[in-house]
């Protein structure tokens, strides 16, 4: 862990305010995967973020699950995942096992999200996975603000806060 770093804390500014200053932004699988699919909300959030100057991001574990993912539901995204990738910082993957903070707080399958969004230094994750990163929605993780995509298009100022 780094120093000084709390595992997850509640981040009430996160909800409230809108980061007005460009903002790293992780992309889980499953954001990937809806915004590849369709052109709905997913899709427009991501390209409003990207009009606001923020980095979308994600890692080759990420782009790997929604590519298996389109091609056994909808194989159709495929082309419009790969032109989303084009346009996002993707990083290699690490199989280093998760700082332990992480892995006390999410499934195994699930660890590499998070630490990947805390090793390429991100703001925020995306993800719309409430099952498993529903109970850290709205918390900070290491540094890392968690977001259904609901919130962080309140967060970076693109809907009013519900």
């Amino acid at each position: 862990a780094e120093p000084g770093a709390r595992a997850a804390h509640r981040a009430p500014s996160a909800k409230r305010q809108a980061l007005s200053h460009p903002v790293r932004i992780f992309l889980d699988a499953n954001v990937l995967f809806s915004a590849s699919k369709s052109a709905g909300a997913v899709r427009h959030l991501l390209a409003c973020a990207e009009e606001r100057g923020h980095v979308l991001c994600g890692d080759d574990y990420v782009v790997a699950e929604a590519q298996r993912n389109l091609a056994t539901k909808a194989s159709e995204g495929l082309s419009a995942l790969a032109a989303i990738v084009a346009r996002i910082e993707v990083a290699r993957y690490d199989p280093a096992p998760a700082a332990g903070e992480i892995a006390a707080l999410l499934p195994e399958k699930d660890r590499p999200v998070l630490a990947a969004a805390v090793r390429l230094r991100c703001d925020a994750l995306v993800t719309g996975d409430r099952t498993h990163f529903g109970a850290l929605y709205g918390r900070s993780v290491l540094g890392v603000a968690v977001h259904s995509p609901r919130s962080l298009a309140e967060a970076i100022g693109l809907i009013p806060p519900a």
